[in-house]
Order: C-alpha cells, then sequence, then structure tokens
C-alpha cells in the first residue's frame, strides 16, 4: 500500500515542482529594477555624444535614448564606483595639438542622470578605445588603438582626471596587411584583485600583462600571452570564479580560452574554437565578448554574420563547446551588455542604427530577440548603472 501511494504521488509531485520552477523564471528577481543605460556613439553622424536610456528588466522594454551629455566620439565608456562620476574616452587622433585622443570626466545627476562636464585630459595615444576605473576610485586606465599605449590618469577626490601617472607602449606586429603593421591596444582589463592589469593587443597577437598599483597609479610589465599569428585579439572577459580569460580576436572570428593563475597573474592556453556558424563563407569581424553571471555561457558577437556566438563553459576546466548562434536583430552588433538581472542582453548596432534586447534562456544559454528596439545612430558601447 505504501509503494503504491508513493507512486501516486510521484506525479503529483512532478507536477508542483514544474509550476514552482515557471513560476520562478516568471516573477522578476530581486534586481530586475529598472536601470539606466548609458550609451556611447560615433558623432560623425547624427548622434551627438553620450546618450542615457531606462531599461526595465521586470517587462524587458526601453525607453527612447535622450542625449545625456554632447561630447565628441564618446566609444567607450566606465563608471566610477561611487557612482558620482562617469568617464569616457574621446576617440580621436587630436586632442589640445598633440597626437593623441582624450579621456573626458563627466558628473552624474543622481536627479535626472544627465551628465556634466568636469575635465578632459590626453590619453597618451591617439584613437582610445577602451578604459575601466579600479574598484579605489583612484585610476582609470585607458588602451589607446592608434597609439597602441595603455596608460593610467590618477582620479581626484571630487572626480577630475589629472595627467598619466603610466603610460607603456607595446610592441610587436602581426601577418594581417593593414591591420597588424604596429601594435594596437584594443583594451585594458583588471582582474579581481587588481594586482595585474591586462591588454588585448590586436596589432601585436598578444595579451600584454602588467602589475598593478593602484595607490602609486603605476603599470609594470609582467609579460604576455600570444595568440594564434593574425588572430587580433580584441576584448575579453574573465570568468566570475576567476579562473579563466577569454579573448574575443576580431580578425580570425574566433574565442580563446586561459586558465588563470591569480597568485602570479599568469595565463595558459586552454583552447581556441571558432565564433561563425559552420559553413559560414562571407566577411565577418567578432567584436565583444561576455560571461554570464553564473558563469555557465560566454557570448561573442559577430559583425558580418551579425549573431551572437554561445558557447557552453565546462566548470571544471574553463574549455568551451559551441551551443548555437542566434541573430541579433540589426547590423555590425559592435557592443553588447548583459543586464544586471542576468536575464537579457543588450546589443547595440553600428551599422544599423539600433539598440536590441534579447532575453536568455536559463536553460540553454540562448538568447532571443524580443520586440524592444529603440533607434540611435551609431552606438558602440552599452553601460547599464543600477539604481543607488
Amino acid at each position: 500500500m505504501t509503494d503504491t501511494l508513493a507512486a501516486l504521488a510521484r506525479p503529483v509531485l512532478v507536477v508542483a515542482l514544474a509550476v514552482l520552477a515557471a513560476a520562478a523564471l516568471a516573477s522578476p528577481p530581486a534586481n530586475a529594477a529598472p536601470v539606466t543605460v548609458y550609451i556611447g556613439t560615433y558623432t560623425d553622424g547624427t548622434s551627438r555624444g553620450i546618450y542615457r536610456l531606462t531599461f526595465d528588466a521586470a517587462t524587458g522594454t526601453m525607453t527612447e535614448p535622450v542625449l545625456a551629455v554632447e561630447t565628441k566620439n564618446p566609444s567607450f565608456l566606465a563608471l566610477h564606483p561611487s557612482g558620482r562620476f562617469l568617464y569616457a574616452v574621446g576617440e580621436v587622433s587630436s586632442f589640445e595639438g598633440a597626437k593623441t585622443g582624450a579621456v573626458s570626466a563627466f558628473a552624474v545627476d543622481p536627479k535626472t542622470g544627465d551628465l556634466a562636464l568636469l575635465n578632459q585630459q590626453s590619453s597618451e595615444g591617439a584613437g582610445p578605445c577602451h578604459l575601466v576605473v579600479d574598484k579605489t576610485g583612484r585610476n582609470a586606465l585607458v588602451a589607446n588603438y592608434g597609439g597602441g599605449t595603455v596608460a593610467v590618469l590618477p582620479i581626484g577626490e571630487d572626480g577630475r582626471l589629472k595627467p598619466a601617472s603610466s603610460v607603456r607602449v607595446h610592441e610587436g606586429s602581426g601577418p594581417t596587411k593593414g591591420r597588424q603593421e604596429k601594435p594596437h591596444a584594443h583594451g585594458i582589463y583588471l582582474d579581481a584583485a587588481e594586482r595585474f592589469a591586462f591588454s588585448p593587443d590586436l596589432g601585436a597577437d598578444r595579451v600584454f600583462v602588467y602589475r598593478f598599483d593602484a595607490a602609486k597609479g603605476t603599470l609594470e610589465p609582467h609579460g604576455a600571452a600570444p595568440l594564434d599569428p593574425g588572430a587580433g585579439p580584441r576584448h575579453l572577459a574573465f570568468h566570475p570564479s576567476g579562473r579563466y580569460l577569454y579573448t574575443i580576436n576580431e580578425l580570425l572570428s574566433t574565442v580563446s580560452a586561459f586558465a588563470y593563475d591569480a597568485a602570479k597573474g599568469a595565463l595558459a592556453p586552454l583552447q581556441t574554437v571558432s565564433a561563425l556558424p559552420p559553413g559560414f563563407s562571407g566577411t565577418s569581424w567578432t567584436a565583444e565578448v561576455e560571461v554570464s553571471r553564473d558563469g555557465r555561457f560566454v557570448y561573442g558577437s559577430n559583425r558580418g554574420d551579425d549573431s551572437l556566438a554561445v558557447f557552453a563553459v565546462d566548470a571544471a576546466t574553463g574549455r568551451l563547446t559551441p551551443a548555437g548562434h542566434a541573430p541579433v536583430g540589426g547590423k555590425n552588433p559592435r557592443h553588447f551588455t548583459i543586464d544586471p538581472s542576468g536575464r537579457f542582453i543588450l546589443a547595440g548596432h553600428q551599422g544599423s542604427g539600433t539598440i536590441a534586447v534579447l532575453r536568455l534562456d536559463p536553460a540553454t544559454g540562448l538568447p532571443a530577440l524580443t520586440a524592444a528596439t529603440v533607434k540611435l545612430d551609431k552606438p558602440v558601447c552599452l553601460l547599464p548603472v543600477p539604481a543607488r
């Protein structure tokens, strides 16, 4: 009799668990409050600077973008840990009469989200394209594509930038004519402990590693991890565990996985996989790479195929298994970001002048386009900022 009752109870239990799981997926998580998203743009068209919109993770919808501040070519953005200041590269080749770009500091209006210029400093190289702010809020680190340099700009208590305290010049080249005759620093990143900084260099086919001292604002050479010849490493992302690092390689449309020894600041290559669908024969370049909040998936954007590549992560080894591709909803997806709730991807399409929302399947990790789309000319960076 007991066995019979248990057998009858099992289907009821399965149904109940399924209902609970469905309810959990349907109800928004605690961090699904609306967020401000700042958008960096290229201003050689109709865009005029940094824009902002509100994204609601409870509904997956966006408001129309509005101008937060007018500034030239703010192609990448970073927020101060206090939330009071925002920093942007000015991706230009001349600033105050010198062959260099600029980095701008802005104060954030806590009521409106609008930005007010505080000051600007030289980026110490032409064509700055990426920057980060350290956890202490004392330094902005910037990568200069045209100059092939990386630099540290100290930040004052008032949020203003000071002249560079450290500048490093990359060396090296690659086999791709027209793109790799010289170094092109394409990013600058810090590990979780912020003891080491990493700069993927598209021209040199290397990830340069530096020891970083936040108190002194210095970068000291610590080696480099090589990529395949002609790979063109562009951006990178750390796994939430801190044990793995992934680079997206623009010129060969690949993703490379590395094991990371945080104590030594050392990278060990694991594998390299294609970011393109099997059989693809057109022209395409990769752009951005992100790791899901739970560390189970890696995403990379393809400009040309106009898709997001999805890879499943082996938690024990960090290696990647291709899991599929999803249309991104526009042309030339230069940048995308996972929203703070971890349930959506926001993708900016430089080619079609649109921003789209994709919903992530929690089981498969695959993104699916939603109806949410807004227009903005040449979006190139999306920065979600949760309410404080």
